[in-house]
């Protein structure tokens, strides 16, 4: 297995720490595993700087108990595009009529000012896809690997001994422990209870003869 993922995260972690740095009120980034290999219609696709601080967005507003999203989370309203431009991110265009302001992009003065930490993910990326495609390359993907089912790229439920959950795609838990930031527990998939067989039903024949030996 590539060492790159584990790699990855950390300087996942580094960027969101910058962040941190001018805006305080953001929560620590408990799982930066789970925004690998993962893409988001409604937030924009492909990981990038640009998509970590669209997160930090979230974040905040979330911090603050702030609204920021409708429909299912596809929707960005004004409140997001407000939180959105404290972190230095604009939107010059009208709202798109399902997912409203969330194509905000970094103004250039931002770009200024996160250039080392972008360039620095940017690296992280380029090595990762690289390691990504030398990894797969001659090997055979199912069909769940293809099509993006479960074992693709659907997320699911991950929780920890302390009660805390994620929603993460399996194959990037697989690759290496999403641990939790309050207890320092790996997270875990949960196993599906197993369901016990009925009890068969006894053959006609068996019946009849039973009913024989008692007469």
């Amino acid at each position: 297995m590539s060492t790159t993922p584990p790699v990855l995260a950390a300087e996942l972690a580094a960027a969101w720490a910058d962040i941190q740095r001018n805006h305080p009120e953001l929560p620590d980034l408990a799982a930066p595993e789970s925004l690998i290999g993962e893409s988001s219609s409604a937030c924009g696709s492909g990981l990038s700087f640009e998509r970590l601080l669209h997160e930090a967005v979230h974040g905040i507003a979330a911090a603050r108990g702030v609204r920021d999203t409708s429909r299912a989370g596809r929707y960005h309203n004004r409140r997001f595009l407000a939180v959105a431009e404290e972190l230095g991110l604009v939107h010059p265009e009208e709202p798109h009529a399902s997912s409203g302001f969330s194509l905000v992009t970094p103004s250039p003065e931002t770009r200024r000012r996160y250039r080392p930490t972008i360039e620095r993910l940017q690296r992280a990326l380029k090595a990762y896809s690289a390691a990504t495609e030398a990894d797969g390359r001659g090997s055979f993907r199912g069909p769940a690997a293809r099509h993006g089912s479960s074992g693709g790229g659907v997320r699911v439920k991950a929780v920890c001994d302390c009660g805390r959950n994620v929603r993460v795609v399996p194959s990037v838990l697989a690759q290496a422990p999403i641990m939790c930031g309050a207890c320092g527990k790996p997270f875990r998939i949960p196993e599906a209870p197993v369901e016990r067989p009925a009890a068969k039903a006894k053959e006609p024949e068996e019946r009849v003869e039973a009913v024989a030996a008692v007469g």
